[in-house]
């Protein structure tokens, strides 16, 4: 009978981690899906400006950012699934508004709206997360959730291409719209609400502003958040010009997606492996040691190839890998960290984490992405200031003991 009963739990949680990396998953697919079609779109809403073809990519981040602060502190309030169909109805109205764009104007609209709209899944999901786990356990049940995340980005360009070359780019934006619609009734139809009322906070106009004012007493919940912002911008960067290093720089065209997938490979197996290593290390110390490597791979880059062009495609495939599997033990254990010390408004806390990151990520992309035009240098010097700079802040995390 007790093994009946396990198996029934161990089955619930995987379905759990399947169904939030599930939600997690629309705003990857929003993002990666169309990167082989921002030059098609670019020509049918008349980009003249290649470069420009980016805030297709950065903008929806900036809805990202400031949709959180809405849906996370309202469901602490209003409990979670709720506030997450909301975000999905108005991620449906902005998707046709992208699709029946005739302009940069109309389309970045609509890539904020998208954004606005996605916050909801993307930080109620973390909200989720928190609310039925905490410590080292929760920092592991989200590598799990990130590994079966990092499987959209593996198959979104590709998936996106097929769809581009038979019927065209608007059909990449419906197929998204498809998607999200049975993730939702999954969640509708199998997921409890997992913020019981007596956890809920009164619905007041103050309560963003006393959820700010709780957070920041935490000084590991803000210093985690600033390291996750810089990590966050760097990979934003080669998110957004990486159909303009590997379809235009390389001339990797047809190349491009399995590219981009093989990369997030090299994400999603360090994120497979930080789920077993984070309980033997704790989040702290591994976040510590890949930090260090985040930033020594860029230095050796920038000594190799600083004023020459750029290296093969082979070399410059080994830097971004090797950078990438560090960023897989950084993105859910520097969440992780924020999180924990709010578990008491962790839809506050986790609006707050990402609104913070992600405006930090957006400036941060949008600057060192002007620069990646004829050379990925300027993407290496970006990854070493952010490397360094989150070194430095993570060394006032010693001066107070980290919760794990």
């Amino acid at each position: 009978m007790q093994k009946k009963d396990q198996s029934k739990k161990d089955q619930s949680k995987l379905e759990f981690i399947v169904l939030m990396a599930s939600l997690m998953s629309l705003v990857a697919l929003s993002i990666d899906a169309i990167l082989p079609a921002l030059e098609q779109i670019g020509f049918s809403i008349h980009i003249n400006e290649e470069s420009n073809n980016q805030l297709l990519v950065t903008m929806i981040f900036l809805g990202l950012g400031f949709g959180q602060l809405i849906s996370g502190p309202i469901s602490d309030s209003l409990g979670r699934k709720p506030i997450i169909y909301v975000g999905f109805l108005l991620f449906v109205i902005a998707s046709f508004i992208c699709v029946n764009a005739a302009s940069i104007e109309m389309m970045v609209f609509g890539r904020i709206l998208q954004g606005i709209g996605l916050s909801a899944p993307r930080t109620i999901s973390i909200a989720m997360v928190r609310d039925s786990f905490s410590g080292n356990y929760m920092a592991k049940i989200m590598s799990f959730i990130v590994v079966i995340f990092i499987l959209v980005p593996v198959v979104a360009p590709a998936i996106g291409k097929i769809m581009l070359d038979i019927y065209g780019w608007k059909s990449i934006f419906y197929s998204q719209l498809i998607y999200g619609a049975l993730v939702m009734f999954w969640l509708w139809k199998r997921q409890p609400e997992t913020l019981k009322k007596e956890n809920r906070i009164k619905f007041s106009f103050n309560l963003f502003s006393n959820g700010l004012k709780e957070f920041v007493k935490y000084r590991q919940a803000i210093i985690f958040t600033l390291i996750s912002g810089f990590i966050t911008g760097s990979f934003m960067v080669y998110l957004s010009a990486s159909q303009q290093i590997f379809q235009e720089q390389y001339l990797l065209v047809d190349e491009f997606p399995y590219i981009f997938a093989g990369l997030a490979i090299s994400v999603g197996f360090a994120t497979f492996l930080n789920g077993s290593f984070v309980m033997r290390f704790g989040m702290h110390k591994l976040v510590s040691f890949f930090l260090i490597i985040f930033s020594i791979v860029p230095i050796i880059y920038i000594v190799l190839f600083y004023q020459k062009e750029n290296p093969s495609i082979a070399v410059l495939l080994l830097f971004f890998a090797l950078q990438f599997f560090s960023i897989g033990f950084l993105f859910g254990n520097l969440r992780a960290l924020a999180m924990q010390p709010v578990g008491h408004i962790a839809g506050i806390g986790a609006a707050i984490n990402g609104f913070v990151s992600t405006i930090m990520a957006v400036p941060i992309a949008t600057f060192i992405g002007y620069y990646v035009a004829t050379t990925t240098l300027p993407l290496f010097i970006g990854f070493f200031v952010c490397g360094i700079l989150s070194l430095l802040l993570l060394n006032f995390t010693k001066l107070t003991p980290v919760n794990e």
